[in-house]
């Protein structure tokens, strides 16, 4: 089969590699319909997550299922799915109830990051525990909207819910790309004053103001004066943080008022953060950090997509084949073309 291959950094190649199969009694094999790339496979893309190389990547991925193992009871081939990108082990409480981040038999593993779990940015991905790890696409979601239901409106609906937004307060999201975007729309089912999103790419802050969100170009406003301005002098309740750099994790604790909460969402693997403890403290605010527990948001969030009350698939601006893998990660990470995400159909 053909797939996006990490060969080192910034070196994504479409490549051939083996025919998958299912992984064990409890796996599936997905004919994959749509794979899109994440901000987090950036990460990658720049050298910041793997030494190994010679693997598929990418986790967010949809799909017929072709095969399964003897073991699976809720799907069979021919059914469509979504691959969750954060997979547990699904035996242990957590899991059972969709928590695949708090897996009490090893941490959560995520796909296209490393050999042992390659990845959806192919022809085909094997995925193990399918009872578990793979949601049927109901009728009334479309393809582009289960894409993103594999990560990141998950992702940017943890944020918010990670934010403890109260109707009426004031929240800032640190990062306008895809997460970003949709954590805005996530934070918005809880009744915010205002949402303000702070970014420095031009077409990002025009989408989030499309959302309704305040932009705040932190390119003219380093230091966030007109975020403090319009709150008063006192920051937001609640900052989400969408990057996952050290500056903007800094930034979300400098701007977030005294008391309030940060919830990042960002992806940071530094062991050496230099977190600001002093300045948390004496501020004594709320910080949280942790990978999305993808299934576990799937109930509330199918039903708001497919009824309209969530709409995130704006967010794809370029749809691309998969053999011009190379380039659409070339694209993404320049942010050439105004590009917000791509989708790719690995038939092309």
């Amino acid at each position: 089969m053909r797939a996006l291959v990490y060969h080192g950094p910034e070196d994504i190649r479409c490549d051939t590699l083996p025919d998958p199969s299912p992984p064990d009694v409890d796996g599936a094999v997905i004919r994959i319909e749509r794979a899109a790339i994440c901000g987090s496979d950036l990460h990658l893309y720049h050298g910041h997550m793997s030494s190994e190389t010679g693997y598929g990547v990418g986790h967010e991925a949809i799909g017929e299922i072709v095969e399964v193992g003897s073991g699976v009871r809720r799907f069979r081939s021919g059914d469509r799915v979504l691959v969750s990108g954060v997979v547990g082990c699904a035996e242990c409480g957590p899991c059972r109830t969709g928590n695949v981040a708090a897996c009490e038999t090893a941490p959560a593993m995520v796909f296209g990051v490393n050999q042992g779990l390659p990845g959806g940015q192919a022809e085909a991905l094997a995925v193990p525990k399918a009872d578990a790890n793979l949601c049927a696409i109901p009728e009334g979601i479309t393809a582009e909207q289960a894409v993103l239901l594999t990560d990141i409106l998950p992702t940017g609906y943890f944020g918010a819910v990670g934010a403890e937004i109260q109707p009426g307060q004031d929240v800032a999201v640190i990062g306008c790309g895809p997460v970003g975007l949709m954590a805005i729309l996530a934070a918005g089912l809880f009744s915010p004053a205002r949402i303000f999103a702070l970014d420095s790419v031009a077409e990002r802050l025009a989408a989030a103001a499309g959302l309704g969100a305040i932009p705040v170009d932190v390119s003219a406003d380093p230091l966030g004066q007109q975020l403090l301005d319009a709150t008063g002098g006192l920051g937001p309740h609640a900052v989400i943080e969408a990057v996952g750099a050290d500056a903007s994790i800094q930034a979300a604790i400098g701007h977030v008022r005294r008391g309030g909460i940060v919830s990042v969402v960002g992806v940071n693997v530094r062991l050496d953060f230099p977190f600001p403890m002093a300045l948390a403290l004496m501020k004594n605010i709320t910080f949280r950090i942790g990978i999305c527990p993808i299934p576990l948001f799937w109930a509330p969030l199918l039903p708001l997509v497919r009824e309209g009350r969530l709409a995130p698939d704006f967010v794809f601006t370029h749809r691309m084949g998969l053999s011009e893998g190379a380039e659409a990660y070339h694209l993404f990470a320049q942010r050439r073309d105004g590009v917000l995400k791509v989708l790719l159909d690995p038939a092309s």
